[in-house]
């Protein structure tokens, strides 16, 4: 394991609750900074595999499939023509992420992309075929997919945002 890679297993604390509320305020802190630079800063994932290969990164806005309020996610993604492609990996953790849950009770949403804020959006779960094909590609643009999927029983749902009017 390299100085910025990630262990062959999960770590035993990721699902901490310390490291859930780190995790939470980092990701509140890349919003901001995202929304006031209009991504000029906040735009690309430096951690992990990104460490040498930057990854871009958006704001995924959803609404609580509970709650009713509007909330804002940064991600990686990955463009495929007119779509972009989101990955509900959690890091690997047993349970699917939050945004996943609010994105199948409410899929019309908005995505705020470097220079673009508020581009509409409707969100489907690729099926087996698609996700088969995107896969090897999502990994490639951040490898550290591979070990998250290897960390975890569930298959990581990989989410399609393709534009609306």
């Amino acid at each position: 394991m390299g100085r910025f890679s990630l262990p062959e297993q999960a770590p035993g604390g990721l699902d901490s609750p310390v490291t859930t509320k780190v995790i939470k305020y980092a990701a509140k802190a890349q919003v901001a900074v995202f929304r006031l630079t209009g991504g000029r800063i906040g735009s690309t994932w430096r951690i992990g595999a990104g460490f040498r290969k930057p990854v871009p990164t958006l704001l995924l806005e959803h609404r609580g499939r509970r709650s009713g309020r509007l909330f804002t996610t940064p991600l990686l993604y990955l463009r495929d023509g007119e779509d972009v492609v989101i990955v509900a990996s959690q890091g690997g953790l047993p349970k699917h992420p939050q945004w996943y849950h609010n994105l199948l009770a409410h899929p019309e949403s908005r995505i705020h992309l470097k220079g673009r804020r508020g581009v509409p959006v409707r969100a489907r779960v690729a099926g087996r075929p698609e996700r088969a094909d995107l896969w090897p590609r999502l990994v490639e643009l951040y490898a550290d997919f591979a070990k998250y999927q290897a960390w975890t029983e569930r298959e990581i749902p990989v989410v399609v945002l393709s534009p609306r009017p």
